[in-house]
């Protein structure tokens, strides 16, 4: 007599599929809808204030529009979880943002500019959660160390991006440089159309509602540092290069952004690698530190040589936090993790333009001093996630009281 064990659904789809396959088409998703789609406009924003007449109040409109919409976006993952799962909503997704792209030369009109950037922010939150639930549910049990390189397709198109606009500045103009981007955007679109939709959460048991009640305090103290990662971060996003273009030649803005690619790409894999070694929130936090410190060095030291510093410290760390943030997440057994705390990084990149726009008047250092001040608070959240963290969810019963008396020997900090 022999047994025939049945795999489960989400297991089959897996089954015979190269880990790298999937990181590969998870990486093209994820740099056609983050770091084109969205990104590209940081280092077109110099072409656009010079050739298109583009003020900068004008620029953190463009910048909050698309923020607005990516919040919109994450919400609709988060109360529509099949809406993110299915991968005709994916690959709609990514065709309207590299629509919204092709369309923004053929206006000059700011409000125009802002409908078309909010429905790109809209899309690529989309195609976002999408793209990671597909990259954490396909590589879990196959190849979770795999799985910050997918996280790297990010660093890869904010460097297309770069290159881009590099390759077209001397030679085009910005309408340019947006239709090569959604020439791109196609391009890595196609790359990813077949990545698997991800997997659909397991059903919830009674010990699993326990622990996700018992993990709440853990994802507040994360939410809030992600929240202020979102606000800190996406100042140095918007302005970064606009500011190094202030003090140096134009191809060193569109260079420093090419940099920030570069160190993009194995970035999150480097945090996801030193995590099978240490602990995710100490990680997070030192990440945010070298991210906060990177943006001050930016403001308080021109020049060329600080400003290549700031962009590979910047761009080493944002897309690892994310990683390594939302990781931290789905541990916590948190219901659409991905989409909640998606949400909050949204609303932490409306809040960035906003709160930055009153100190544009005297140039980019006053924002990016206070975006780096952000990134310090964001730090803090971060230190309070490592008191007592459950690094070992899974086997996690109710505290004796000898844990609660000995905390620091019940749950001691790595």
């Amino acid at each position: 007599m022999t047994l025939t064990l049945e795999r489960a659904p989400a297991e089959r789809r897996h089954v015979g599929a190269s880990p790298w396959i999937t990181v590969a088409q998870g990486a093209a998703a994820l740099a056609a809808s983050n770091g084109v789609g969205r990104f590209v406009y940081t280092p077109i924003l110099p072409l656009m204030h010079d050739q298109a007449h583009l003020s900068a109040a004008g620029g953190a409109n463009l910048a909050t529009a698309n923020y607005v919409g990516y919040l919109v976006g994450a919400l609709t993952g988060s109360f529509a979880p099949r809406l993110v799962r299915s991968r005709p909503v994916m690959r709609a997704s990514m065709i309207a943002m590299a629509a919204s792209l092709a369309l923004m030369p053929l206006t000059q009109d700011v409000t125009l500019w802002s409908g078309l950037r909010l429905v790109a922010g809209f899309a690529s939150a989309l195609a976002f959660v999408h793209a990671v639930g597909a990259l954490l549910s396909g590589l879990r049990r196959s190849a979770p160390h795999l799985i910050g390189w997918g996280f790297g397709g990010i660093g890869a198109g904010i460097m297309l991006s770069g290159l881009l606009v590099l390759a077209v500045r001397d030679v085009a103009t910005w309408r340019t440089a947006w239709w090569t981007a959604a020439v791109l955007t196609l391009l890595l679109t196609a790359a990813s159309w077949k990545l698997s939709p991800p997997a659909p959460p397991a059903p919830h048991t009674a010990a699993a509602v326990k622990t996700r009640i018992r993990t709440r305090r853990w994802f507040t103290a994360l939410a809030l540092s992600y929240t202020l990662e979102g606000i800190g971060y996406i100042i140095a996003g918007t302005f970064l290069v606009a500011s190094v273009t202030q003090d140096a030649p134009g191809w060193v803005g569109a260079g420093a952004w090419v940099v920030v690619g570069l160190a993009a790409i194995p970035g999150s894999a480097l945090w996801t690698a030193l995590a099978r070694r240490r602990s995710r929130p100490t990680l997070l936090a030192s990440a945010l530190l070298l991210q906060a410190a990177g943006i001050a060095l930016t403001a308080l030291v021109p020049g060329s040589v600080s400003a290549l510093v700031a962009a590979a410290a910047f761009g080493g760390t944002f897309v690892g936090i994310t990683s390594l943030a939302l990781a931290v997440g789905e541990h916590l057994q948190v219901p659409r993790a991905v989409a909640l705390l998606t949400a909050g990084y949204g609303t932490g990149q409306i809040i960035g333009p906003l709160i930055s726009r009153p100190l544009l008047g005297t140039g980019y250092a006053g924002p990016l001093l206070l975006g780096s001040a952000v990134l310090a608070a964001a730090t803090l959240a971060a230190a309070v996630l490592r008191v007592r963290y459950p690094h070992r969810l899974g086997h996690m019963t109710e505290p004796s009281r000898l844990e609660r008396t000995l905390p620091t020997l019940a749950a001691p900090w790595r």
